[in-house]
Order: C-alpha cells, then sequence, then structure tokens
C-alpha cells in the first residue's frame, strides 16, 4: 500500500487519487488522524531510519552495502533490490488471506511498507553522502515517499522547495518547521490510505491476493526507489557523516 496506487479502476491526476465513477469519498476525521499522524512519523524515524531489534538501521544497510561493492551506485542498487524483496515478501504475507484477513491485514502491510519504503530512502541518501542523524535529512527522507506531493507539503508549512530535496537537506531549518513537515507527510500518508484501500479489493481471493500484493508493493517500492535516486544525487561522504 503507497502514495502510488494505481489499478485499472483507480487512476490518478496531477498526483491526486481518482476515485471510480459514483464511488463515495472517503471520510477523514482529521483530529483523530493529526495524532495518529505524528506516532505514524515517529514511528518511521525511530524504526525505520534508526532500526530496532531485527530491522537495521539504514546507516547499518548503507555500510554493508559500501562495503560489498566497489562503487556507491553498485551499493544503491544493493540497497534498493533488498528492500525490493522485503516490500514483495510483507506484500505477499499480508494479503495471502484475501478479502477475510483484509480489515487486519491493511493496516499491517501499512505500516510494513512505509518502514520498509523509509529505511530504503534513508539507505540511498546515506550511500550517497547524507548524515541522516541531521533532522533536515530526516525530513527528506520523509518527503520522498510522498512523491510529487512534497512541494505543496512544503508550501503549507512556508517553505519553499528549491531543486531537489537534497537542497531541503543542506539548510539550517527551525525545529518547529520541520516538526510541521514531518506531521504534514504523516497526516498525508494516512489520508491516502483511505482513499487507496479500495485497491486492496483486489485481493480479495486468497493465494492470489499474496501475489496481486506482492506485485503491487514492488511496483510502489519501485516508484519511491527511482524518485529517491533522483532527489538524493551523489555528494561528498565527508559533508553527511
Amino acid at each position: 500500500m503507497g502514495i502510488f496506487d494505481r489499478d485499472s479502476s483507480i487512476g490518478t491526476a496531477g498526483g491526486e487519487v481518482v476515485l471510480p465513477a459514483g464511488a463515495p469519498e472517503p471520510v477523514v476525521d482529521e483530529t483523530a488522524l493529526g495524532g495518529t499522524a505524528a506516532r505514524m512519523v515517529e514511528r518511521l524515524l525511530d524504526v525505520g531510519i534508526d532500526g530496532k531489534g531485527p530491522f537495521d538501521s539504514a546507516q547499518k544497510v548503507a555500510d554493508v552495502a559500501l562495503t560489498d561493492h566497489a562503487d556507491v551506485e553498485g551499493a544503491v542498487d544493493a540497497i534498493v533490490r533488498l528492500h525490493l524483496k522485503m516490500g514483495a515478501a510483507g506484500g505477499f504475507v499480508t494479503s495471502l488471506g484475501g478479502f477475510v484477513t483484509l480489515p487486519v491485514a491493511l493496516p499491517a502491510n501499512v505500516l510494513e511498507f512505509y518502514l520498509v519504503a523509509t529505511r530504503m530512502v534513508a539507505g540511498i541518501a546515506s550511500a550517497r553522502g547524507y548524515d541522516i542523524r541531521q533532522p533536515e535529512v530526516r525530513s527528506a527522507v520523509l518527503l520522498a515517499l510522498v512523491g510529487a506531493d512534497a512541494d505543496d507539503l512544503l508550501s503549507k508549512a512556508g517553505l519553499t522547495k528549491t531543486g531537489r530535496l537534497a537542497n531541503l537537506a543542506a539548510q539550517q531549518l527551525p525545529g518547529p518547521a520541520l516538526m510541521v513537515v514531518n506531521k504534514a507527510v504523516g497526516f498525508r500518508l494516512l489520508t491516502q490510505v483511505g482513499k487507496k484501500t479500495l485497491t486492496r479489493f483486489g485481493k480479495a481471493v486468497p493465494l492470489v491476493g499474496g501475489v496481486v500484493g506482492a506485485g503491487l508493493d514492488t511496483y510502489l517500492l519501485k516508484r519511491i526507489a527511482d524518485h529517491s535516486r533522483h532527489e538524493f544525487p551523489r555528494r561528498s561522504r565527508q559533508l553527511g557523516s
């Protein structure tokens, strides 16, 4: 499940989700979503970037990839391949039960997907020379998850995106501004979940749903990976860590 979903019945127009004709618009409780968005962002930063338990940190993933490969781009390719495999496995398992398990599996898949995506983006940024301990870089990593919506979120936070997200990572922004950006990202991800839940009904058949889930999550992660490669161009690691 992700922000780049598309299928035969739900499309996109200018980055926005287009629901099937006659489909009801999802009802969003913005007050409840606000607290949930903050908790989601905290989770993505604490686990997706810093790691927890068996889920290695993005820094460790990047360091291992750089050690195993002679060049930075080879390391980045390895990081992306690793997370595409993880995304496929997660999408398969959480969609395996079909319609019966969907109410439980969907929230699990959403969190799993974005944790994997966050670590992948942070790993790419670290391998390319960015210090993912810096608050500005961490916010840029989160913004990479929402693709073209990043410009809109930055504008609403009173900030201007000049070129790539890497430029945001180089700025010394006040903590409150970064908190606004981070929460806006979490809010955007959660509101997109409600609109895109309909795509999961293509997984109503057990086993077949697992295959569809694996393919969809792999596709979405690949989109985020390609976007992140563009947004975080290589720079000297001396500038980052």
